[in-house]
């Protein structure tokens, strides 16, 4: 963005951003494309497992954090990529950490929904 690019004139061009983040995501990134796939799924349970209007956005948006963590990773793989194709121990740790960030948001969201499906 330059210097120029101020209110609405700044906002159109960062959802423009936004938008190719999400299209490349979405055409190179198998996991993200599966994760979103499974989110039609489990919105429509979040609003039926949530007992009240927290809850639900609880369950749908603790969700979002599984492909958000995606978007994140593949962020990270395509920077240590793009470096280069040799292996080296901290880009394998790069990659590592950006796939743990990913597993625990998986498994926070587990807890979660786990936790509200008992108490009902």
């Amino acid at each position: 963005m330059s210097n120029k690019d101020k209110g609405i004139r700044r906002l159109v061009r960062a959802l423009s951003y936004t938008l190719a983040g999400l299209k490349a995501a979405w055409i190179h990134e198998e996991a993200f494309r599966q994760e979103i796939i499974i989110a039609i799924l489990v919105i429509p349970i979040g609003i039926v497992l949530g007992a009240s209007y927290t809850q639900r956005a609880v369950l749908i948006g603790i969700y979002f954090i599984i492909p958000l963590t995606e978007l994140l990773n593949s962020a990270i793989e395509s920077t240590v990529d793009r470096v280069g194709k040799d292996h080296h121990e901290l880009s394998g740790r790069a990659k590592d950490l950006g796939s743990a960030a990913v597993f625990l948001s998986i498994c926070i969201t587990f807890i979660v929904w786990g936790i509200i499906a008992f108490e009902r």
